[in-house]
């Protein structure tokens, strides 16, 4: 039976979606896991939700304790990792409120540890590959999800991660733009980075709240918008990623 992880971001810190739910803790090589871990189930599969930003909302991207929240997952004998985390974005027709199922990164982190074996001292190679970085099976649950449940998606997307806590300049986000990326926010490097290591398959769908810096017109850092679009999309990102586990725990009994 399928052991799955979903990592919940803003808008999606809590796992009420699940029922019998524990908070569990784990001390890994790594640390203790920042955010809040909880055990539950839904429609009968077992679900780690992990809380990216903690219970009190009180740990930024920035200082995400990256390497010992994906180590927890692979301690608790997760098979596969679904996130959902929040984006702005970079390209006129991806606008507020709808998805993207990521496919590629940019990784413009500049401080995140994103090794784990070689501090462990196995011997497994650091050059991982990462041409595919997130997986095409959990990717295709994601996309059918939002089709069946008549969700904008975009189905793919190049997601630039940047350090934080600031947003970029305008200088910048232009920039980003000029090198194809779609959307850009704080977290989705080096989480992927870390689950491919783990070898934990890993898909990510992601919230545009808004448009980045290069908009002129407009204001990249207007949070009541903001909360407004997670507020309103909250409902339909838990049934994406629950629909998502349904697959992957049918695929995995042999039923698909």
């Amino acid at each position: 039976m399928s052991k799955i992880a979903i990592i919940g971001g803003k808008g999606l810190g809590m796992p009420d979606y699940l029922d019998n739910v524990k908070e569990i803790s784990v001390i890994n090589p790594f640390g203790v896991p920042d955010p809040v871990l909880f055990s539950g189930f839904f429609d009968g599969v077992e679900v780690i939700h992990l809380s990216r930003y903690g219970k009190e909302k009180t740990v930024p991207p920035s200082r995400t304790n990256y390497r010992a929240n994906l180590y927890a997952l692979k301690q608790l004998d997760c098979s596969h990792i679904l996130a959902a985390a929040t984006c702005r974005s970079l390209q006129e027709e991806i606008c507020p409120g709808e998805i993207i199922i990521l496919d590629q990164f940019i990784d413009m982190t500049t401080h995140r540890l994103s090794g784990i074996q070689e501090d462990l001292k196995t011997l497994e190679t650091a050059c991982l590959p990462m041409g595919d970085p997130f997986s095409e099976e959990l990717r295709d649950h994601l996309v059918e999800a939002a089709i069946v449940l008549g969700v904008t998606v975009h189905t793919k997307g190049i997601v630039l991660s940047i350090e934080g806590p600031r947003l970029s300049s305008r200088a910048e986000s232009n920039l980003f733009r000029s090198w194809g990326a779609d959307v850009i926010n704080m977290v989705t490097t080096p989480e992927v980075i870390l689950a491919n290591e783990l070898g934990l398959p890993y898909a990510a769908l992601a919230l545009c709240t808004g448009y980045d810096s290069w908009r002129v017109n407009d204001d990249p850092s207007g949070e009541k918008d903001v909360e407004t679009i997670l507020t309103e999309n909250r409902d339909m990102m838990i049934r994406m990623l629950t629909y998502a586990v349904r697959k992957i725990e049918q695929h995995d009994q042999g039923e698909l």
